[in-house]
């Protein structure tokens, strides 16, 4: 896998011309001036201007960043909702060649506080309704000199613990709005995200301008966006830079809309600003999409969407949940990444001379991981000998990929040491490429479950499990067995007003899996599975639960245990 690095005869390209993430406003700003952009404020009102005043103001926040005392290569930590503020801030710290720090709103406080001295955060803005996150753990973030709060009140009815040294919209309206941008080096940090520290400390990953720059044209490209879509910013901005959708919006001149503060209680607010601004591209994980999808079916005025694209991302995508947004117009197309490759490293894309499919089989394909994007080389490493394994082939190895927007290391971490091989970043995934090129990911390899000398996917036996219609979700582990070694354990979450017994679970699986090998040996009902900080299922933390379920040896489905929801 070592490959030859040769220089060819010079080029004549302007290269020195640098990649910046600062040439998506300003080429925006140009070209599509009178394009709208939407911010949801708290109160539920939707702020309006468009990119000609994003702009200035983008500019006069460079300025009040500089006059703050922002150096080139410092690290400005942001706690914030998806609003235009915080696509401002990405803006302006990256133009003027600083570092914009991701703070997950999610993770433990003992992790906010290993992020933030880590990178060697200088600067902090927080919303003021995000200070309590900050307010307890400020004692201990030695390097942070000056907090910053992003607020609708006047500065002065601001209340916090923190000693603020101004307020966002001050800031900006004591500045010009002309600003000379420098060049900066493609290779410097833009952004930076840290991983959610699911297996010790969180490890940092610090994109390049040059990186997002190219993500961008591959994920605009990719899924087909005009200066005629509109744009909804779903994932969250603090997780992977939100995928960098509002850099694609930019890129072609679409209108953009960031719904602020939402909740997986107030999953509304999104379908609503979808069908109120006539949303046309959209992402997210199926923690988020799920209820959303059940929103709405319960309008009694069902939407019809025109050109709806959803990328769902970070869990494979049930067919249940595709097939209910396809009844609103919606086309649910699955991709695959992590913060480590920007995270888009495949997309689920009908190939043309995949046509002739019927649709079922089509349905089945859509299930797939997709096709990886030119530019990265992904390979199936053989688990033994380490070398590729060829396309179409029924053995799995783990997906090993690099390229422009993989990350070569992780930031100051002696981890970096065991996650590279030959260049190659390790995705801890255990997948296929099949005959037309699609990867499928049968698990981590972490979760792969290990019963009586064989395989088992959790993944595969997920999906089909909610695959019922009376599912919400499904989480297949593997917990220890005294005589198996390991045996699948299912938990299930029950639609609402739905009930179901373990029997019927495990005879959803029907004929796809062998009966005394790949069917969960029990089923426990639960009101919700817990999850991850990205939205992930937290395997982890259900094995650590419930390691001592098989211990007394069972062997057969709780056939008596029955759920309903409440």
């Amino acid at each position: 896998m070592s490959q030859d690095f040769i220089t060819g005869c010079p080029a004549t390209s302007g290269d020195d011309f640098q990649l910046n993430t600062v040439s998506f406003i300003k080429g925006a700003a140009r070209t599509f001036p009178e394009v709208e952009v939407v911010s949801r404020r708290l109160d539920g009102s939707l702020f309006r201007y468009n990119y000609a005043e994003a702009y200035r103001r983008i500019k006069q926040l460079a300025n009040a960043l500089v006059n703050q005392g922002v150096q080139p290569g410092d690290r400005v930590a942001v706690v914030e909702w998806n609003t235009h503020r915080y696509w401002e801030l990405y803006q302006a710290i990256s133009g003027i060649g600083a570092v914009l720090l991701q703070v997950n709103l999610r993770i433990s406080e003992d992790d906010k506080v290993y992020v933030l001295t880590h990178s060697n955060a200088s600067h902090l803005f927080v919303n003021d309704t995000l200070l309590p996150l900050i307010e307890p753990i400020a004692k201990r973030l030695t390097t942070v000199g000056k907090y910053y709060v992003i607020t609708d009140k006047p500065f002065e009815e601001v209340r916090s613990t923190l000693t603020l040294s101004d307020s966002y919209e001050d800031m900006l309206a004591a500045e010009k709005p002309e600003f000379d941008w420098p060049m900066v080096d493609e290779r410097s940090a833009f952004s930076a995200c840290y991983t959610s520290g699911t297996t010790g400390k969180p490890k940092g990953v610090y994109y390049s301008h040059r990186c997002i720059y190219l993500h961008t044209n591959a994920f605009a490209l990719a899924t087909e966006m005009t200066n005629r879509d509109v744009l909804l910013q779903t994932v969250p901005m603090f997780h992977c830079h939100g995928w960098g959708l509002y850099f694609s919006a930019c890129l072609v001149g679409a209108k953009l809309v960031f719904p602020g503060m939402y909740t997986t209680e107030t999953l509304n607010v999104l379908v609503d600003l979808m069908m109120s601004e006539k949303v046309t591209v959209n992402q997210g994980a199926p923690a988020i999409l799920i209820p959303m999808l059940h929103y709405l079916d319960s309008l009694e005025e069902k939407p019809k969407f025109e050109n709806l694209r959803i990328i769902s991302g970070a869990t494979e995508p049930s067919l249940g949940m595709m097939k209910g947004f396809a009844k609103y117009g919606a086309n649910i197309i699955h991709a695959y990444g992590a913060t480590e490759s920007t995270p888009l490293v495949t997309l689920n894309a009908l190939k043309p001379s995949l046509d002739s499919l019927t649709d079922d089989e089509k349905w089945d394909l859509k299930k797939k991981q997709g096709l990886p994007f030119v530019g990265l080389d992904l390979i199936i490493a053989d688990a033994t000998t380490g070398k590729p394994i060829e396309a179409g082939s029924t053995a799995t190895g783990e997906i090993l990929v690099k390229g422009p927007w993989i990350t070569a290391s992780y930031f100051d971490d002696p981890r970096s040491e065991s996650a590279f091989v030959n260049g190659y970043w390790r995705t801890g995934d255990a997948g296929c490429l099949d005959e037309n090129g699609y990867l499928k990911i049968t698990d981590r390899l972490k979760d792969i479950i290990k019963s009586g000398g064989e395989w088992i996917s959790t993944i595969d036996l997920e999906n089909t499990i909610m695959a019922n219609p009376k599912v919400l979700e499904a989480c297949v582990v593997g917990v220890h067995h005294p005589k198996y070694q390991e045996r699948p354990l299912a938990l299930v979450a029950l639609k609402y007003g739905m009930s179901m017994t373990a029997g019927e679970v495990i005879d959803t699986l029907g004929n796809q899996f062998a009966k005394w090998q790949l069917r969960p040996e029990e089923v426990i009902f639960v009101d919700e599975i817990p999850k991850t900080s990205v939205g992930k299922f937290s395997k982890k933390d259900i094995r650590a639960k419930y390691k001592d379920q098989y211990d007394g040896g069972r062997e057969s489905p709780a056939e008596k245990q029955t759920a309903e929801t409440v």
